[in-house]
């Protein structure tokens, strides 16, 4: 999956591609769905949410460029799987999920994990508790105006990656943060599941 789904895709990052070898995907998917857990597209889990395209998750860890020491919101906990990979990465994650069987799937995924906190809740209005933060990862489709808490909880020097667009398909936006201006640019496009809550759709 590492050598011929993200590597000859384009993601070169040496410590992505380490951390998607050692964290098993199958084990964040249900048992219904574990024979196409390496497959290359979405793989549905609970509460019709999907464990995103392996690409997907490598494309974006890498757009993070997480150095190792990094306090990290992902917006989307889904099976925790994104997740599992950011905290090979970075200092400490918080993540976000809406669903509370989702919420509890992803907690037993990740039993274990000392840098990890998972909260339940409206992942729109980030987690201003523990802001702000290095890196912010969204895993849901955004509207085309990103919603203000993620720019506001984003740290000097930061980045935001996050897909943006209509309902049914978006553009891949990376968002830093350089001496108090907001600089974007599009990435690739791309399809994710609705950001739900307040602030998304």
């Amino acid at each position: 999956m590492v050598r011929e789904q993200i590597q000859d895709r384009g993601v070169t990052d040496v410590r992505v591609l380490d951390a998607m070898r050692r964290v098993p995907r199958h084990l964040f998917v249900p048992p219904s769905h574990q024979f196409h857990a390496y497959d290359d597209h979405p793989v549905p889990i609970i509460s019709g949410q999907t464990v995103s395209q392996p690409f997907m998750v490598g494309l974006m860890t890498e757009r993070l460029s997480l150095k190792g020491e990094e306090r990290v919101l992902e917006i989307g906990t889904g099976s925790g799987y994104q997740t599992a990979i950011l905290a090979e990465l970075c200092g400490h994650v918080w993540s976000v999920e809406r669903i509370a069987e989702v919420h509890e799937f992803a907690r037993r995924n990740l039993a274990g994990r000392d840098n990890v906190t998972l909260v339940l809740g409206d992942g729109t209005e980030g987690y201003p508790e523990a802001a702000p933060f290095d890196r912010i990862l969204v895993t849901a489709g955004a509207p085309p105006e990103i919603p203000a808490p993620y720019i506001d909880q984003l740290a000097e020097g930061g980045i935001l990656v996050i897909p943006s667009g209509d309902r049914g398909e978006q553009t891949l936006k990376i968002v830093t943060k350089k001496d108090g201006e907001i600089l974007m640019k599009d990435d690739i496009g791309c399809v994710f599941v609705p950001l739900i809550g307040r602030r998304g759709w």
